[in-house]
């Protein structure tokens, strides 16, 4: 009787615990990501440095920002890169920063970043309809390859999941991971087409900016939202190829590094 009982008080222990960490990252999302991109109160050094250097080089190999519908074509980007970028950042730190729920027993670990993927996911469906509302005034209206969206989504989604895994477990032995992350996410917010558009990059760097897989997903959204065309379909399935590989190997990294999170923490 009274293991029975001591197994549904730690059954709703956990739960109360994950309750509060999905609450936790709902709430603190995007002022880490505008710490992250380089909008917070709180910015180092080294990160200003990736900004300015980020911002130089675009304006020095000449990216004009001439663009028709700019509004949407800027918020467009930004929104889709804000969701990968603030799930990865969060994700570093999941481990670090919720040991209480890291030592609850039986606890399903590798759900954590699954969740602050998905939280990611509701901050961007709840601004999509921002977006439309661009789009409207940019005279862009909804067509029939919108059905394609749900795909993007789900390719994006398993794509930060497949790569919070590993940034997860590497954070526990290695804690300057996710200040790392921080410096490399903003030096890839200015080598990712987000305010310029890809064609205007010299061919001789498009080969650079094609290694980044945000670079076809964003392609792919801006050619369904904005200019109401099929994406890329070689391009996604490159980057659909890639995610099928990178996340029984992100999740295998996880699972092996698991076993120790309660020694490192």
């Amino acid at each position: 009787m009274c293991g029975e009982k001591c197994r549904k008080a730690g059954l709703q222990a956990q739960s109360r615990s994950f309750l509060r960490f999905v609450a936790g990252v709902g709430r603190s999302g995007y002022e880490i990501t505008l710490q992250a991109i380089g909008l917070g109160d709180c910015l180092d050094f080294d990160q200003s440095a990736v900004a300015v250097g980020g911002f130089f080089f675009c304006v020095s190999i000449g990216i004009p920002i001439n663009i028709p519908k700019y509004s949407s074509f800027a918020f467009s980007g930004l929104l889709i890169w804000t969701w990968t970028q603030t799930a990865l950042f969060q994700a570093t730190g999941l481990i670090t920063s919720n040991r209480a729920l890291i030592r609850q027993p039986n606890f399903p670990i590798a759900i954590l970043p699954v969740v602050t993927t998905a939280t990611g996911l509701i901050h961007f469906l709840l601004a999509l309809p921002v977006l439309m509302i661009f789009l409207i005034i940019d005279g862009l209206q909804p067509n029939s390859v919108l059905f394609v969206l749900p795909l993007l989504l789900v390719i994006q989604f398993i794509l930060t999941v497949s790569l919070a895994y590993p940034l997860a477990a590497l954070n526990v032995t290695f804690r300057d991971t996710q200040h790392t992350l921080g410096v490399l996410l903003q030096m890839l917010f200015y080598l990712t087409p987000i305010f310029y558009d890809l064609n205007s990059v010299p061919k001789e760097y498009q080969i650079f900016y094609q290694l980044n897989p945000m670079v076809p997903l964003i392609e792919a959204y801006r050619a369904v939202l904005l200019r109401g065309v099929q994406p890329d379909w070689l391009a996604l399935s490159i980057v659909s190829l890639a995610v099928i590989v990178l996340l029984p190997i992100g999740l295998g990294i996880f699972r092996r590094q698991s076993d120790r999170f309660v020694e490192e923490l």
